[in-house]
């Protein structure tokens, strides 16, 4: 049952990885790759989600790894929520632009690396 919840939030996952805002935060703080390495494997994910789907029932190794899967899902479904989090931040308020790239960039990329 775990692939009948990751399944709309890699979607939207995917969707926040394009949007405009994660863009111009991925630029400031120098992170486009590692936005785009985990757009390209939240992509990955979600398409072998759906033979997942088939063959838990009968396969217990499959049933584990989706149950490995949801966790890696969920914390970049966090990441995403953070990231979204910053765009407002920014939006809202030009200084932050400064402070926020001089702050948060190196932890940032730490965190990229970690939940990943």
């Amino acid at each position: 049952m775990a692939e009948l919840i990751l399944s709309p939030i890699a979607e939207k996952i995917i969707g926040g990885l394009g949007s405009e805002a994660v863009k111009h935060i991925s630029l400031i703080w120098g992170v486009e790759d590692e936005v785009e390495d985990l757009k390209e494997t939240i992509s990955t994910i979600q398409a072998v989600l759906l033979d997942a789907e088939r063959k838990q029932s009968h396969n217990n190794q499959v049933k584990n790894w989706l149950q490995r899967l949801s966790t890696v899902v969920f914390k970049a479904d966090d990441l995403m929520d953070d990231f979204n989090t910053q765009a407002l931040i920014m939006s809202h308020n030009p200084m932050a632009n400064q402070v926020e790239t001089r702050t948060r960039t190196p932890r940032l990329g730490l965190r990229f690396g970690v939940q990943v």
